[in-house]
């Protein structure tokens, strides 16, 4: 086994979940991370913790889905598992990442509404969401099998110690902020009130890689326009070009120059898809290319990313409204030219780099 895998199995265990004698562990993997799944175990054993080890094919999910269309139903078994779980561990590693491509939106989004108290549960452990490389996310990536591999692991195996205190400089200056305003070229002008919030430092934990800060925008409070102008790679098909306006915080325009129905379907999910639940600032200087994957997309350094949706409750303050959705779509802009972001006022961030680097 690759001494990597090893490596990652750690950091899932002792930095991203803290597993700890007598936790019920959910480890939930397509096949193709067996690695993995074999080197958590035994990490898991030697804590003396309790692994249910679960298979996921989206194979099988496009099956079921195309079957069903629509009419589903909460799955209480589902649910049931994640109640009595302490911790749940997810990785990306199937063969074709565009495996779902073919499931219509709207079967999407009326499968989303039914899981969504599945998901909430989920949410509710110690969990983690990381990445396994495959050939598969390899050629999404456009990228060797081995360079996708080195790719993920600089990425995921790093000190996140260090990254924590870099990423703690911004937290700072956001958590006094009252308006947050995001520029970018022509297309994008937009403010958000951040009043209130909380921003969170991701450092590896939920998410792995880390790699960000982010918080939630006061519900009605985002006025303007964005243009996402990197891809969004979304049930096996990309959006390209996705233009979104809002009024009153709500979304009351939007286009995309491809696969602009999959964009609608995605806000037409429930009210809540029409409103910001989140916005997150790329600060991992270790994932420096595209690649068709949010997981890492969202982190890199000189970016920004908006999810439509639910906003994480942690980041909402008891004075503001907690937007509520099944969806929570990230989508992405490219700060790296011709971009600010201001903070009451204040430019912290300028094509790209930060006010606390040294060549801002």
């Amino acid at each position: 086994m690759d001494a990597r895998i090893r490596e990652h199995a750690e950091i899932i265990v002792d930095h991203s979940t803290d597993i700890q004698a007598g936790d019920n562990v959910v480890v939930y993997l397509p096949s193709e991370a067996e690695d993995l799944g074999v080197a958590l175990h035994e990490l898991i054993g030697d804590r003396g913790a309790n692994p249910l080890y679960l298979n996921y094919s989206d194979r099988a999910d496009r099956a079921f889905l195309r079957a069903r269309e629509d009419d589903f139903d909460t799955p209480s078994h589902h649910l049931a598992m994640y109640e009595e779980a302490d911790v749940v561990i997810l990785a990306r590693a199937g063969p074709n990442p565009s495996e779902k491509s073919d499931v219509a939106p709207e079967t999407n989004a009326a499968y989303r509404r039914a899981y969504q108290p599945v998901q909430k549960e989920r949410l509710s452990t110690r969990w983690c969401l990381t990445q396994y490389p495959t050939g598969g996310y390899a050629q999404l990536a456009g990228m060797s099998t081995e360079g996708y591999e080195n790719f993920v692991w600089d990425a995921v195996n790093k000190d996140w110690d260090e990254q924590r205190e870099f990423q703690a400089q911004m937290v700072e200056i956001m958590d006094d902020a009252d308006e947050v305003r995001i520029r970018s070229g022509d297309d994008t002008d937009l403010t958000m009130s951040v009043a209130g919030n909380s921003t969170l430092n991701d450092y590896g934990e939920k998410n792995l890689p880390g790699g960000e800060v982010f918080t939630a925008p006061v519900k009605d409070s985002v006025e303007g326009e964005v243009h996402f102008d990197m891809p969004l790679y979304r049930y096996g098909r990309e959006i390209e070009g996705a233009r979104l306006t809002f009024e009153d915080g709500k979304v009351v325009g939007h286009s995309a120059d491809r696969n602009e129905e999959l964009l609608t379907g995605i806000l037409d999910t429930d009210e809540g898809a029409r409103y910001l639940g989140e916005l997150g600032i790329g600060m991992n200087r270790a994932i420096d290319q595209f690649t068709y994957n949010m997981l890492f997309d969202e982190k890199m350094g000189d970016t920004v990313h908006m999810a439509v949706g639910s906003a994480y409750p942690e980041t909402v303050g008891d004075e503001n409204e907690l937007n509520e959705s099944a969806e929570h779509v990230d989508m992405i802009v490219d700060m790296s030219e011709e971009s600010v972001i201001e903070v009451d006022g204040e430019v912290v961030q300028r094509d790209g780099t930060f006010v606390f680097e040294d060549d801002f």
